[in-house]
């Protein structure tokens, strides 16, 4: 070392964070928008979502050995939050825990390619306006009561 004090890296804007508690990271969360969730299909990747009754998003991705080797998928791993961190609208998604599976596909794909699908995926849970799309069992958990005839 020289002695010189070195600048912390600059911070990224508010609405730019990605912090812990915007991820899902309980394998009983992962399993919950598998089994109870919608699904988006795509060619590389499938988004499945499920609400939640935590007034705001959670971000998730799951890459088995197909899509290639460790390498290979903590790269796409870091690419997807990448797109999801700077994606503008995400601040107007539903509150909804979200489930990215990566398919073997993803690994050939370009950033740019990648960046595409994922906002496209994500775009579909927005309405025309660009404000959140009412998902389904969405009233059912803020405590409406279904009716039975």
């Amino acid at each position: 070392m020289d002695g010189r004090a070195t600048a912390p890296p600059p911070a990224a804007p508010d609405g730019e964070r990605f912090t812990r508690d915007d991820r899902l990271r309980r394998r009983a969360d992962f399993l919950r928008c598998y089994r109870q969730g919608r699904r988006r299909g795509g060619s590389l990747a499938t988004l499945f979502y499920v609400p939640n009754a935590l007034l705001r998003p959670r971000f998730g991705i799951s890459a088995s050995r197909k899509v290639g080797g460790a390498v290979v998928r903590q790269r796409l791993k870091r690419r997807m939050r990448e797109i999801y961190r700077r994606w503008k609208q995400r601040g107007r998604l539903p509150s909804v825990d979200l489930v990215f599976n990566l398919k073997p596909a993803a690994a050939a794909a370009g950033f740019d390619d990648l960046r595409r699908e994922v906002e496209r995926q994500l775009g579909s849970l927005l309405d025309a306006d660009g404000g959140p799309r009412e998902t389904p069992g969405a009233r059912r958990e803020a405590g409406a009561v279904r009716q039975v005839s």
